[in-house]
């Protein structure tokens, strides 16, 4: 029987579709770093949740004198926190959202590698799960973003991938929906925050990306949704509550995005005669003082806020002044300069809010709750779809879409009013400045003419 012959056209179109070793490398490389996304954000969970969970049994339970221990627990953590950032894992502060924006501009490698790297995504996991032992008003969803990005943009370069850009969207878009079991939110996050200038080309990967750490993900926990099942519905009586919650959320979600941005570049310019002493010292007292308005809360601001905003999302009401209080530690955790996210924190302020007013105007407080996640939300990140997409997604209320997309809209329309710079964008052009800066000091000085 005569060989197949090798130039036969039906043998050139399966190379074509099947590929040659050369693309499967990369390929099967690509497919292992986002199951690994997977498996990582679902660990980093479970790890995150148990240090959370210690904190409480360790603070809350017992004899009354261990309600007090947040006073030495949480300014030792914190200042324990940004030493280590600083010392050893330099450019994992903060939420790590920033950071993978950052790189996407970036075009040298080394530069990519100050924020983004396997060594950074171990620091930012262990001091996110530090931060949470000790009290710190933070959460792991940011995070995850940046420990996704380093991890597929690692494998990007082991498996010989070009598009550095494209890869660093899926991880990061993957670690989104492994972090909260929200594929369509990763998605939704990828084209509206990380990627202002999204490409067409990159569709793919993203798609690839999220549906395998999703896979990953469910393989571990299986389906569940981030903040349980919401029942109740927004009635059409309850549409002048949707606008006043859509302002009013927005409007204190812009000023939190204001009041972060501007104290953080003040402590930028404090903190250039003596950086490591004087971050230190701000460490200190930004948990210093999360300590003392948690124990005055009796301890409802400690950590993600998760139990809180499930809570207020199944129908309980949560104090009046919770989100004046979680929004305070928040915004202190942020500038602390410990690493951290401020996805989870925002959710559960934005539900108190929602919560609090719905006590106000004899709203269902579920309802109201899911409005405030949505406005709030939406105005720190100035991200409308993504808000109102993780929300959905998180509580499974379809039946609410049209009222969450309106009360984000105008959460993100007054936020812009308030605060003309989105957060994370902002943040991440002080990464570039940096990466400039560091490259104008290893330049050689231009030879004379």
């Amino acid at each position: 029987m005569p060989a197949f012959p090798r130039k036969h056209p039906m043998f050139r179109r399966s190379r074509v579709l099947l590929g040659t070793r050369r693309t499967w490398r990369p390929r099967v490389v690509f497919w292992a770093g986002a199951l690994g996304i997977g498996v990582v954000s679902v660990l980093f969970a479970l790890l995150a949740d148990e240090a959370q969970r210690w904190f409480t049994v360790l603070t809350q339970t017992g004899s009354g004198w261990r309600f007090y221990l947040p006073l030495l627990i949480t300014p030792a953590g914190f200042v324990l926190s940004a030493w280590l950032a600083a010392k050893y894992f330099p450019g994992s502060q903060g939420s790590g959202i920033p950071q993978a924006i950052a790189a996407r501009h970036l075009r040298d490698d080394d530069d990519r590698s100050q924020i983004l790297s396997l060594r950074l995504a171990f620091g930012k996991i262990m001091l996110t799960i530090v931060g949470l032992f000790c009290g710190a008003s933070i959460g792991r969803e940011g995070p995850t973003v940046q420990v996704g990005a380093s991890l597929m943009l690692s494998a990007a370069r082991w498996g010989g991938m070009l598009q550095t850009r494209g890869v660093i969207l899926a991880g990061s878009a993957a670690g989104i929906a492994a972090a909260f079991n929200t594929p369509l939110a990763g998605i939704v996050f990828a084209i509206e925050e990380m990627g202002r200038t999204y490409e067409a080309r990159t569709n793919g990967l993203v798609l690839t990306a999220v549906i395998l750490a999703g896979l990953a993900s469910l393989g571990w926990v299986g389906n569940y949704t981030y903040f349980g099942m919401a029942h109740e519905i927004a009635s059409f009586a309850d549409w002048p509550f949707v606008l006043l919650c859509g302002v009013g959320g927005g409007a204190l979600g812009g000023l939190f995005s204001r009041l972060a941005l501007k104290a953080m570049r003040r402590i930028r310019r404090w903190n250039g005669l003596a950086p490591m002493p004087r971050a230190l010292v701000l460490a200190g007292v930004c948990g210093l003082l999360v300590a003392v308005i948690g124990i005055l809360c009796g301890g409802l601001t400690f950590g993600t806020g998760y139990d809180q905003a499930r809570g207020a999302i199944e129908g309980e009401a949560l104090p009046w002044y919770f989100f004046i209080a979680k929004f305070a530690a928040g915004v202190l955790s942020m500038i602390s300069g410990i690493p951290g996210g401020i996805f989870a924190p925002s959710l559960s302020i934005g539900a108190g809010f929602g919560s609090t007013l719905g006590l106000l105007f004899g709203t269902a407080t579920g309802v109201a709750a899911l409005l405030g996640m949505a406005s709030y939300f939406a105005g720190v990140v100035q991200a409308p779809m993504t808000a109102f997409v993780i929300v959905l997604e998180m509580t499974g209320n379809h039946d609410n879409v049209i009222a969450l997309m309106l009360a984000a809209m105008l959460g993100y329309g007054t936020a812009r009013i308030i605060s003309h710079e989105p957060l994370y964008h902002a943040l991440s052009r002080d990464f570039i400045a940096e990466a400039l800066r560091r490259k104008r000091r290893h330049e050689p000085p231009a030879k004379p003419v």
